[in-house]
């Protein structure tokens, strides 16, 4: 519903128009306690095409700690390829990248500012 709602309202806003928006499930096996192999599924929020660019984007409420940013950004780390990741929370926090090259962003200013994800 809202990558349709972005395409039938983009002319408004003067975007591109988004070819798809999609939950991406990044597959993982690691090893239990046991040393046994588990296989498990992490799961990216959006995945958002647009053309030759793609998107990785992980919605947050808070990122209250170091513990719940690993959580939220350990689907991105599995993920090989150079395409850009951004954690998007209603925290106020400046726009920044981590040692890992993960965008975070603040909610209002990911909505109000289109600019605020390149660079």
């Amino acid at each position: 519903m809202i990558a349709e709602l972005y395409t039938r309202n983009s002319f408004l806003l003067d975007c591109p128009v988004l070819e798809s928006v999609d939950v991406g499930v990044v597959p993982i096996a690691e090893k239990d306690k046991d040393g046994k192999v588990v296989r498990k599924a992490l799961e990216v929020d959006f995945v958002c095409n647009l053309g030759s660019a793609r998107y990785y984007i992980q919605s947050v409420y808070s990122l209250p700690d170091e513990a719940k940013r690993n959580q939220e950004i350990r689907p991105f780390r599995k993920i090989d390829d150079s395409f850009k990741k951004i954690v998007v929370t209603k925290d106020i926090v400046p726009t920044h990248y981590d040692e890992n090259g993960i965008l975070t962003v603040n909610i209002y200013e990911f909505l109000l500012n289109p600019g605020s994800i390149e660079g």
